[in-house]
């Protein structure tokens, strides 16, 4: 079951580190696949940047879903 309208369970936190890693992960890989070289340090910096957004972004998405997944509702009676 989901977690109720502004709340969080463990598996949401679970969740939104696999969304932020492997957005990291599939970042870093585009630029290797065009170019043929590795990301600079800097460009590692904004993936990791871009990942922990996407994982933040996960989260406070699943904060705004009711356990009906529906967004932005609150929890039906």
């Amino acid at each position: 079951m989901n977690a109720k309208f502004l709340a969080l369970k463990g598996i949401d936190y679970v969740k939104g580190f696999v969304v932020a890693v492997l957005t990291a992960v599939l970042t870093a890989v585009i630029p290797v696949i065009q170019t043929g070289t590795f990301p600079t340090g800097a460009q590692l910096k904004t993936m990791l940047i871009s990942g922990l957004a996407a994982g933040i972004a996960y989260l406070i998405k699943n904060m705004l879903t009711n356990s009906k997944d529906e967004l932005f509702k609150p929890e039906p009676k």
